[in-house]
């Protein structure tokens, strides 16, 4: 007889989360546990179907080979409904439901008697400041950050040299305790040995029975070019380690920009001030401005004002997902000119008469507001 789609087994999308799945695996579990339907012949089958579908789909790898190949990707046996539960008997309830209910008694690991917890390391994150240019052109840096190592006295037991771990006398060295409440038959981590099956009487001084102490290591990192502020680079498996020789978790590298003293970045696009001379606004010129790549020329036309923008095109940075390079925005500050010789100052009030005498002309602007005052004033 064909098996069901696992995903119409559980009631739930085939883009469910991984929340989703448990929620309705709970369900069908509360609804077909044979101790709570004694009367029906079928609720176990279904019971041990429910279970089946939820551990293929709670695995990533195994979901991702059932998505990719169906039946034919997973091997049947790695599932409950052929023989993992039959041979537990009613007390595979414990085991379908330890993954679920461990959190409430204090546990967190799965399975069945026997089994240690192992659990995949926390995932771990390093901020790294990098300058503007190392992030548009890519680089490649050393960074320096905590980790566990296998302690050297105790060689990873966690006991004093001339001892050993002894078997867990609460759990017998399984793992997990059942531990009954009302019809349920609830299979947790031992307290005493934490999921390990084995406690330490005598702790090694050295790590005092972790078996693991904190040092430092060094990685590299690869800066990509065109990363941007807030871009994650993921560095596999030198997160936290795992427990019980679970993988250890990832580590996030957190880029942050330095302030830069000339540009701002804005995505992919680059911004500047660009201070003008009052002589070469008015006259117009040509000035050399800074890029990435060196100095560039830029023709400055007459009458320019002060917040025109120049944009340069494809003068500003190529990001990670980007075809083409952004521009650079060169924002004009016209500057007033300080420390003026008397000469200068001469200059510039024969120049301001000359001005006055046809503002409209010379100072549209200027005059332009005065006429607005002088009707708000009524005048």
């Amino acid at each position: 007889m064909a098996k069901r789609d696992y995903y119409e087994i559980l009631g739930v999308n085939r883009d469910a989360s991984e929340e989703e799945i448990k929620k309705a695996y709970r369900k069908l579990a509360m609804k077909f546990h044979p101790d709570r339907n004694p009367d029906n012949p079928k609720a176990e089958e279904q019971f041990k179907e429910a279970k089946e579908a939820y551990e293929m789909l709670s695995d990533a790898q195994k979901r991702s080979a059932y998505d990719q190949f169906g039946h034919a990707g997973v091997d049947p046996s790695a599932g409950a409904g052929a023989g993992g539960f039959g041979g537990a008997g009613m007390g595979g309830f414990a085991d379908a439901f330890g993954d679920i209910f461990g959190d409430i008694f204090g546990g967190r690991g799965g399975g069945g008697g026997g089994r240690s917890n192992v659990y995949r390391g926390a995932d771990l994150r390093y901020n790294l400041e990098i300058s503007l240019e190392d992030a548009a052109r890519g680089t490649e840096t050393r960074i320096r950050i905590p980790t566990m190592a296998e302690c050297e006295t105790c060689h990873g037991s966690g006991a004093k040299k001339g001892s050993e771990p002894k078997v867990c006398p609460t759990c017998g060295g399984h793992g997990q305790v059942r531990m009954q409440q009302g019809f349920f038959s609830i299979q947790q981590t031992c307290p005493k040995c934490h999921g390990t099956g084995r406690y330490i009487a005598d702790p090694c001084n050295t790590c005092h029975g972790a078996g693991r102490v904190n040092q430092h290591k060094t990685l590299s990192v690869k800066i990509p070019a065109g990363i941007d502020e807030g871009d994650r680079i993921r560095l596999s498996g030198e997160g936290e380690p795992g427990v019980n020789g679970g993988p250890a978790g990832d580590l996030y590298v957190q880029i942050h920009l330095k302030p830069h003293s000339v540009f701002q970045r804005d995505h992919d696009d680059l911004h500047c001030e660009m201070p003008v001379s009052f002589t070469t606004a008015a006259i117009g010129g040509e000035i050399e401005i800074p890029t990435l790549d060196g100095m560039a020329k830029l023709k400055i036309p007459s009458e320019t004002q002060t917040g025109k923008v120049f944009r340069l095109r494809g003068k500003g940075i190529k990001g990670v997902r980007s075809h083409n390079h952004g521009d650079l925005m060169c924002h004009v500050v016209v500057e007033t000119p300080v420390n003026l010789t008397e000469r200068q100052r001469e200059l510039l009030r024969e120049f301001d008469d000359i001005s006055r005498s046809n503002s409209a002309r010379h100072n549209p602007k200027a005059q332009s507001w005065m006429d607005k005052v002088k009707d708000f004033f009524g005048g």
